[in-house]
């Protein structure tokens, strides 16, 4: 049997992922994966934990707040209508209050892109990563464009459980992650992209992890990603770094298990 392998980060619900949930779940049962399902939103966090308790054996639930305004934009004119419009002290404490039902925090950061109030998107950063910190969880970060503020940021708290999501930064700023021994989350994409491949050569394995970013992302142009695709990542770093795939799979396993579940 394939070593267990855990997608760090991907979105399932609803709003996301509207193919048949059940069959993705079978697939990854299939491949032997779990799933990291982040939540963006009050909406979605609470789908992500109702993931979570209907597919125990697959879904680990990670609660965050996205920047609003580049969320915002991102989702306008979709069929789906996220609720954008919310208390974010509010959506903190029920974050903190479902502390024992998640293994991170996230997805989380700021947004240069899409966004347009930095100010806020600033101060909301700042509260999840006290909020990670309170509760003793990683936190999973969204940067685009704006990965020089979110290191400067991070590295003021000195805050160890760091997962840069799909992280597209400059060769300087992978090396700033890389002396702050913070984790690289690894999207399917590697297959192809050579930002990735670049990363994948020059970090140890003890600060790599594997993400699929469903239904984003995917290895396969004509396919929406899914969290059993990881295998993909799997084989792409074993090419890369000229390890064998088992070797791989078990050192990045043994980084979620300190990361996420405390081993």
């Amino acid at each position: 049997m394939r070593m267990k392998l855990l997608d760090v980060h991907c979105h399932l619900d609803e709003f996301f992922y509207k193919e048949d949930i059940d069959e993705v779940i079978d697939r990854c049962r299939q491949n032997n994966v779990s799933a990291v399902a982040a939540g963006v939103n009050p909406g979605t966090n609470r789908n992500v934990l109702m993931l979570k308790k209907k597919y125990p054996d697959v879904v680990h639930a990670s609660l965050g707040i996205y920047p609003p305004d580049a969320l915002k934009k991102e989702t306008e004119g979709s069929e789906n209508k996220l609720n954008l419009d919310y208390d974010i002290d509010r959506e903190i404490e029920f974050i903190e209050k479902n502390k024992d039902n998640i293994v991170a925090v996230g997805e989380v950061g700021m947004d240069f892109k899409d966004g347009t109030d930095f100010e806020m998107q600033e101060k909301t950063f700042r509260k999840m990563i006290e909020l990670a910190m309170r509760i003793k969880k990683p936190i999973i970060i969204h940067s685009r464009k704006a990965e020089s503020k979110v290191i400067d940021i991070l590295e003021e708290y000195n805050y160890s459980k760091v997962i840069m999501h799909c992280f597209g930064g400059k060769h300087s700023q992978v090396r700033r992650i890389r002396e702050n021994n913070w984790y690289f989350s690894i999207p399917t994409s590697i297959v192809r992209d050579e930002h990735f491949q670049k990363i994948v050569k020059e970090t140890q394995l003890r600060q790599l992890l594997l993400e699929t970013d469903s239904p984003f992302l995917s290895p396969f142009k004509d396919r929406k990603n899914e969290p059993s695709f990881i295998t993909e990542t799997v084989k792409k770093i074993s090419e890369l770094k000229r390890l064998p795939e088992i070797d791989v799979s078990t050192m990045i396993n043994r980084n979620c298990e300190i990361l996420f579940f405390d081993a």
